[in-house]
């Protein structure tokens, strides 16, 4: 397969991480992503190390590529007060941390967070305090990456040009690396797939795709530049097969884990999505 990626869906981790790669692997996918505790809330969860290497013992075997996803609490802006506030954010960050890197995972997704009321300065100044505190206090191969968002919650956190300063800006930069939302990424405004070559240029002159480790792989429900984060199958949404195709053809995707957070199928698993996405590349068809 030219330039593909490794595909493969979200799982559930009900039954355990080690079935949730089990369950991976007999979609046809090649990565997966799960969420390593409760993605309602930032409540700490034990480390399962036997369960967890169960996991990490058969993603090697079976060549799998694994990505943690925070809780939706999780918000790196939260100021340093109240029962949400930044050392609560540093626990649950740690603890994501210890998981992910117990299963083998590349890393843990964390948006890149909302600033509510706070002015624009203060909101930054707290990602990069609260993600400073987190890596002072890891030391593990597992990475935060830093999700780029839509933009239905305010503007923070759309463009390649802000998750890539937060990581210069942070005192340890090779924490840190990127996934890549593509609804995110075209509900944002930020990505054009009539001008896909001109996206990835500037993420090449950023330095963002040196530090790219995994894709959410989302066609979008809404338009281009709509600014609403709701995902739709791929091929039946705002995007189309052929921008994502072309997309994902860059040399910068390849090898990468891209991982569909799209509806499953009726079978209950993403099989016929991700034949969908691997047919792309194993027989170099268009889809214009």
């Amino acid at each position: 397969m030219t330039h593909s990626p490794k595909f493969g869906a979200h799982v559930s981790i009900r039954g355990g991480y080690g079935r949730a790669a089990r369950v991976a692997w007999e979609s046809g996918a090649a990565c997966f992503q799960y969420f390593p505790k409760n993605p309602r809330s930032l409540q700490l969860k034990p480390v399962d190390l036997r369960e967890a290497g169960a996991c990490a013992a058969y993603c090697r075997e079976k060549g799998i590529l694994s990505i943690a996803h925070t809780p939706y609490p999780t918000n790196p802006a939260a100021g340093a007060g109240g029962t949400a506030g930044r050392e609560v954010m540093v626990a649950s960050l740690l603890n994501d941390l210890e998981i992910a890197e117990a299963c083998g995972s590349l890393g843990i997704v964390v948006h890149f967070g909302h600033f509510g009321g706070l002015e624009p300065l203060q909101g930054y100044q707290n990602i990069i305090q609260c993600i400073n505190e987190t890596l002072n206090r890891w030391n593990g191969k597992a990475k935060l990456l830093i999700e780029n968002q839509a933009g239905h919650q305010g503007g923070e956190g759309r463009t390649l040009e802000e998750l890539v300063k937060i990581r210069e800006l942070s005192r340890y930069p090779e924490g840190i690396g990127f996934c890549l939302d593509t609804c995110h990424a075209f509900a944002a405004g930020v990505w054009d797939p009539r001008e896909t070559d001109r996206f990835l240029e500037r993420g090449r002159e950023l330095g963002y795709w040196k530090h790219l480790v995994a894709v959410h792989l989302n066609d979008s429900l809404y338009p281009f530049g709509s600014r609403k984060d709701r995902h739709a199958g791929i091929g039946q949404g705002k995007i189309g097969e052929a921008g994502l195709h072309e997309l994902l053809s860059a040399a910068y995707f390849q090898g990468k884990a891209a991982v569909l957070e799209t509806g499953k199928g009726a079978d209950g698993t993403h099989r016929r999505e991700i034949a969908l996405v691997r047919g792309w590349f194993e027989s170099g068809e268009r889809h214009d």
